[in-house]
């Protein structure tokens, strides 16, 4: 198992078949102009982007992994594929893993500039705990559980990957381990290219894990709780 685990396993039956599956956060993404991208199609990895990919495609070599999927944009399928070829694999596409809905996706977005200065866009921003500007958390969560079951049913005993995005894994990992959905997304622990890992004993969620293959490729304004420069401020995929 990669990364540490958190959250008990007691109660849970030893006998039952450990399945771990993968989240994987894209790589970075050619992104000049700065703007929320969103479920926008034509963003795919910059050069940086495909070197985390391959990156973290070699930290699971020796993983028994016998199942990729992802989201149907393309960062997210140019994500997986290093991992797919490496175990022979085909990458299904599961719509369930696409990014969260914005009602921002297409602008630039941030404290002072972008979107945030036309009075006309306010309306969207009168309800964080929803939250007002998109899809909501708990619609998130539920399309994101079922994506991990099937993932989870496609590899009973041994491992998958499932490349998506950054909210969608925030709040599915926050409900597995009992957290408000709710949150200030400076701080969500779910950097480019880093994997949750949930811990299946039988059908049951019994452990989270987390860990950054190729923190040493992502730029330090880009990591977990780092301060942001301009862009998505927050809404960042």
């Amino acid at each position: 198992m990669s990364g540490p685990v958190s959250g008990p396993v007691s109660g849970a039956d030893q006998s039952e078949e450990i399945t771990v599956v993968h989240l994987m956060r894209h790589g970075e993404v050619e992104n000049p102009g700065g703007v929320l991208y969103g479920r926008l199609p034509g963003y795919h990895l910059s050069e940086l982007g495909r070197r985390m990919a391959e990156q973290v495609a070699e930290h699971l070599a020796d993983h028994d992994i016998a199942y990729v999927a992802a989201s149907p944009l393309e960062r997210a399928q140019e994500t997986a594929m290093p991992i797919a070829k490496a175990h022979g694999l085909q990458i299904a596409v599961d719509e369930r893993l696409i990014e969260a809905d914005n009602t921002f996706q297409g602008k630039t977005f941030g404290v002072g500039d972008g979107a945030l200065k036309m009075p006309s866009n306010w309306k969207h921003l009168t309800n964080p705990f929803k939250p007002s500007w998109g899809e909501p958390y708990i619609e998130q969560v539920v399309r994101m559980m079922a994506a991990l079951g099937a993932a989870r049913d496609a590899a009973r005993g041994r491992e998958a990957v499932c490349v998506s995005h950054q909210l969608p894994i925030w709040v599915v990992r926050s409900f597995a381990e009992r957290r408000r959905l709710w949150h200030d997304p400076r701080k969500r622990q779910c950097t480019l290219a880093s994997l949750t890992s949930f811990i299946f004993q039988g059908d049951k969620i019994a452990a989270v894990g987390y860990c950054e293959p190729a923190i040493d490729l992502v730029p330090a304004h880009l990591r977990a709780g780092a301060k942001r420069k301009g862009g998505a401020k927050g809404f960042g995929t």
